[in-house]
């Protein structure tokens, strides 16, 4: 099961949300779980056809997720995934 992490910003709009553990082969699949436990989360996540939003980042093992469009980024067992708020500005 993958490791899901979540930037604190994101408490404010889900007060509950927590780390969680999800059996995904693909990062697209860990979303769908996400917004089954934290009903909204998808949609900050993606946009309307599925693809990463623009203020968001996923990282996957530590690096950047790869596949912004479809999100087929492989996950193991073992794989960190980390979603945070991008920033941005000067």
């Amino acid at each position: 099961m993958a490791h899901v992490k979540f930037t604190p910003n994101l408490q404010r709009f889900f007060p509950d949300l927590c780390e969680c553990m999800i059996d995904a082969a693909t990062v697209a699949d860990i979303i769908p779980a996400v917004d089954q436990r934290w009903r909204g989360l998808a949609d900050y996540i993606i946009d309307e056809q599925g693809a990463l939003r623009k203020h968001v980042n996923i990282f996957v093992g530590g690096e950047l997720l790869r596949d912004k469009q479809t999100l087929s980024d492989r996950v193991s067992a073992d794989t960190q995934i980390f979603i945070v708020q991008a920033l941005s500005g000067g």
